[in-house]
């Protein structure tokens, strides 16, 4: 985001300070000892924002973001004048229409209706121009006879439907939206999403928090990413966010890894012959517990016989982090013959190309006996992976299917029937 000399937003070495005590009292009990005991908890300090800068040039949509507590409701609420920071400048200018915390702005024994009006002199408008925009905005909230009903007796999605149709009614030049939108039902999502697409196109300059990378990688132009309350990255989109997934990967791949080495598992069997450890591999043969869709996955079943077994049956079970059983390949349906198998070695499992979509995955590890039913080590979902965004542009289901889109016209006097006749009875 290059600097102009009439920014929309500008922000200069903005911090933002709260003091908190860490043991402040949660019950009457809990008050009383804090009375009479000789211990005072001290006041600490929790910076939220530190010296945060940046501009926002007019028309620009901006995405937010960075993990939980990095700051991101606290920078837009800086913005939207809500909170005062404790050092620095900012300096915002044009109509600023916010939509942070759930019923934010809104007097909970005032009903729907008359919190529109609320909010609208809130936000300059006056009683004309507000009646003008009334209809509209009832309309696109659907709430219908809700509307004069008190906002204490809303649900979360009825706040959302009316907080944001109240936002982008009152013609705002700045456009501020936290992860509210989440809690709206998806039809109303993505009717919430249309129009913020369309105030885009009219030049209306956009700031937006989502923990949706795809949703901010489709909507923003610029992204604005905290780390624990200061700016860690700011630039275009694309460049942005492949840096924080990249980061986001890293560290869930590091948590994968212990989880998958600290053991904490169900394991039974007779051990004549026994797992001794299990990797999984990438398309560069290194040990991974992050993988695209479209990748390969290589699994490598490491065993010790202490005596010799006849055909034992090395097995997989893949699941979905829900419980849901998606694969259970094994050695004997896949036709490898082994023999009697002595010592030490190595069974592969290897798939060429994951089908799965972005989720976590985890898998059982097993061998059996191949004749009756007879277990000699089983890992019970031992072992756990990821699927993470960048692998298709699937997004709904389980599996990213192999397969094509064709296309072709019929001639005008030709019907489907007639280019598809039926099959002759056999």
């Amino acid at each position: 985001m290059s600097t102009q000399s009439q920014p929309a937003i500008r922000l200069q070495k903005v911090s933002k300070r709260f003091a908190f005590t860490p043991d402040t009292p949660q019950s009457v009990l809990e008050s009383v000892i804090s009375v009479v005991s000789r211990r005072r908890a001290k006041a600490q300090d929790l910076w939220a924002v530190r010296d945060v800068t940046f501009d926002i040039e007019p028309g620009r949509c901006v995405g937010i973001i960075g993990r939980n507590g990095s700051g991101k409701s606290s920078l837009l609420k800086l913005i939207a004048r809500i909170i005062q920071p404790t050092t620095g400048q900012i300096e915002v200018r044009g109509r600023v229409s916010a939509l942070l915390e759930l019923g934010a702005g809104f007097h909970q024994d005032l009903t729907g209706r008359e919190n529109i009006y609320l909010n609208a002199s809130v936000l300059g408008l006056n009683r004309q121009q507000t009646e003008g925009l009334f209809d509209e905005i009832v309309a696109f909230s659907e709430l219908g006879r809700f509307i004069d009903m008190p906002v204490k007796h809303y649900s979360s999605g009825m706040y959302m439907r009316l907080g944001f149709s109240v936002a982008i009614h009152v013609r705002p030049d700045i456009l501020i939206v936290d992860e509210i939108l989440a809690v709206g039902d998806q039809t109303f999502q993505a009717k919430c999403m249309d129009r913020i697409m369309e105030m885009k196109r009219a030049g209306v300059t956009i700031l937006f928090i989502s923990h949706d990378l795809s949703t901010i990688g489709n909507l923003c132009s610029d992204v604005i990413w905290l780390d624990r309350g200061r700016v860690r990255q700011v630039g275009p989109a694309e460049q942005v966010l492949a840096q924080y997934r990249d980061h986001l990967f890293q560290r869930v791949g590091e948590q994968l890894n212990f989880e998958n080495d600290a053991g904490g598992f169900r394991r039974w069997g007779s051990r004549q012959i026994e797992i001794t450890g299990v990797r999984l591999l990438d398309d560069d043969g290194r040990e991974s517990t992050i993988f695209h869709t479209g990748d390969s996955l290589r699994v490598e079943i490491a065993y010790a016989a202490h005596e010799p077994v006849t055909e034992p049956e090395f097995g997989l079970a893949l699941y979905r982090h829900d419980g849901l059983h998606i694969a259970g390949p094994n050695t004997r349906v896949g036709g490898l013959e082994m023999g009697v198998v002595e010592g030490s070695g190595v069974v592969c499992y290897v798939i060429e190309q994951l089908p799965f979509l972005p989720g976590r995955y985890q898998i059982s590890a097993a061998i059996h006996d191949s004749v009756r039913p007879h277990a000699y080590d089983f890992h019970e979902e031992a072992y756990a992976f990821r699927i993470v965004e960048g692998g298709t542009r699937e997004k709904e289901g389980l599996l990213a299917l192999s397969a094509e889109w064709e296309w072709y016209s019929l001639p005008v006097d030709e019907s489907f029937e007639m280019a598809y006749p039926p099959a002759e009875p056999a």
